[in-house]
């Protein structure tokens, strides 16, 4: 087992990386009261909901089980972890566990930030994007119909566990979607991670246990230094969110879930990296390795065709990166050397757009 620290003072957490942490009773030590409520989705909780009840067996455990998918993610269904906690009559020292992907985990950690104006709560994720991105920083929140993840809070969780046995159940497009967030860990922040993923890939997408492994914990270990430094967003951590704009614009366009989150930023990024080179900054070079690496991901590479730019540039207004009608976004001076940036020409911006269907063609 690895350990990493996110450090916020009196409210830094432990990151546990590690296979059969399911079964490890160090999840219990982390519950601070007597009460328990583990949310987690249909997929998820037949699998795995019944190893993490058997190590509360002191606690009182109640579990509440969502449907799966990102299209449920929506106030109606956070609703329904306020009416489990308040029909089991859970106090203030009550304990949220979020078993489960992105969705679960930003749902639980929401009802955590708002339940009694604040429970604890842990994530234990079980996908490879929840593992290195959503799980850490305290992201939490749900979608609405004119933008993803615009209603929400900031609420750090007390752990994380990352058992990387569970990834092997995971089908190979929620994979690749997981291999989105790391490979952006490389694009805004190491370019040594991004020729190691470059040489990796393969290995990956094959879930060696020992390349799994290190991916995960220096992608973990690049946000818990980020997020340590910036917990609210307000400068370094919106780098987070390379390839992200575009790929919110994407899904809220297609219809949550269409497009998994993972495989919208990573056509994100291309054109986040399309347009760093027409601003001058990328190399083509650049701009292929990048490209080369998404496709050995197996994400997608180009936008949907039928969205226009008019359509790309309204939906990427509503973004919280936007400041005083301008839109901001991450882009790449060189491969490990990200900024956020409202300093382009709105002209290369269209060309990026419009090129958006063919970038798989470059």
């Amino acid at each position: 087992m690895l350990t990493l620290t996110v450090d916020l003072a009196d409210r830094s957490y432990p990151i546990y990386i590690g296979n059969g942490l399911l079964d490890d009773e160090l999840l219990a030590k982390h519950v601070h009261g007597r009460q328990v409520m583990i949310v987690s989705n249909e997929t998820v909780a037949p699998l795995y909901l019944q190893r993490l009840v058997n190590q509360l067996a002191d606690f009182s455990v109640d579990t509440l089980i969502l449907p799966d998918g990102e299209k449920y993610k929506d106030l109606d269904h956070l609703n329904l972890i306020f009416d489990a906690l308040l029909e089991k009559r859970h106090n203030r020292t009550t304990t949220l566990i979020a078993l489960g992907g992105g969705v679960v985990g930003d749902m639980t950690g929401f009802a955590a930030a708002s339940y009694q104006r604040g429970v604890n709560f842990i994530q234990v994720p079980t996908t490879l994007l929840s593992q290195v991105d959503s799980s850490v920083g305290g992201k939490t929140g749900v979608n609405h119909a004119k933008g993803k993840n615009m209603i929400g809070a900031f609420h750090q969780p007390v752990a994380v566990l990352a058992d990387t046995g569970v990834l092997a159940s995971l089908p190979e497009r929620e994979l690749s979607a997981g291999l989105a967030e790391v490979i952006k860990y490389g694009l805004i922040y190491d370019q040594e991670f991004f020729n190691w993923l470059e040489q990796n890939m393969d290995r990956l997408r094959a879930q060696n246990t020992e390349a799994l492994t290190h991916a995960i914990y220096r992608a973990c270990q690049i946000k818990a230094e980020v997020v340590a430094q910036d917990e609210r967003e307000s400068g370094i951590r919106a780098l987070l969110n390379l390839g992200h704009t575009f790929g919110h614009a994407i899904e809220t366009a297609q219809g949550y879930g269409t497009w998994l989150h993972g495989e919208a930023v990573g056509a994100g990024m291309l054109m986040a990296a399309d347009l760093s080179a027409r601003c001058g900054w990328l190399s083509s070079e650049d701009v292929e390795r990048v490209r080369s690496l998404i496709v050995a991901a197996g994400l997608p590479v180009a936008a949907p065709a039928d969205m226009t730019p008019d359509e790309f540039k309204q939906l990427m207004s509503v973004d919280k990166k936007v400041l005083d009608g301008r839109i901001r976004l991450v882009l790449m001076r060189a491969i490990g050397d990200a900024l956020v940036t409202e300093a382009f020409d709105s002209k290369l911006l269209n060309e990026t757009l419009g090129a958006g269907p063919r970038l798989g063609q470059l």
